[in-house]
C-alpha cells in the first residue's frame, strides 16, 4: 500500500498525480470506520492502493472539480453535509453553485464526504462501503 502525505513526491490529493493508469487511489480518513472498510476491500481484493489521508493532504480545488466530474454527480454529492461547517457556512442549502462547494472542501478538506474512490476516468464515493464493488467491477 502506497501512502501519501505532506512532504511526498506528489505533495497533493490530486486524482492522478503520481498514479498511473490501474493505480487505484482512495481519498482515506484513517479515523472513519467506513473509509477502513473500503481500504481492506480493496487489499483484500488484491489492489495495492495510493491511500491519501485527504485531511492531511488536501487536494486542490482543480483536483476535486475533477473528481466530480469522474463521479458524474454534483459537487454535493461529495460535500459532508453533516459537518457543522457545512450548515454553518449554507452550503447544505439548495442552490449553491457547483464553484462555492468546490472552493468550501478545498479550503476545508473535512467538509469533503469519504471514502473516494478513484480508478481511471472514474470515481466513486464509497458510501455505504459496498459501493466499492462499482469500482472494482
Amino acid at each position: 500500500m502506497t501512502r501519501v502525505g505532506p512532504g511526498t513526491m506528489t505533495g497533493r490529493a490530486g486524482p492522478g498525480t503520481g498514479a498511473t493508469m490501474a493505480t487505484i487511489t482512495i481519498w482515506h480518513n484513517p479515523a472513519c470506520s467506513t473509509s477502513r472498510k473500503v481500504l481492506a476491500a480493496l487489499c483484500d481484493a488484491g489492489r495495492e492502493p495510493r491511500v491519501v489521508e485527504y485531511l492531511k493532504t488536501p487536494p486542490s480545488a482543480e483536483d476535486i472539480r475533477a473528481v466530480v466530474a469522474m463521479t458524474r454527480q454534483p459537487a454535493s454529492a461529495l460535500l459532508r453535509g453533516k459537518e457543522p461547517a457545512a450548515r454553518d457556512a449554507g452550503l447544505t442549502a439548495p442552490g449553491v453553485s457547483e464553484e462555492r462547494l468546490i472552493a468550501a472542501m478545498a479550503a476545508d478538506p473535512v467538509l469533503i464526504e469519504r471514502p473516494v474512490v478513484i480508478l481511471d476516468n472514474r470515481a466513486v464515493l464509497c458510501r455505504p462501503a459496498e459501493k466499492v464493488a462499482e469500482i472494482l467491477g
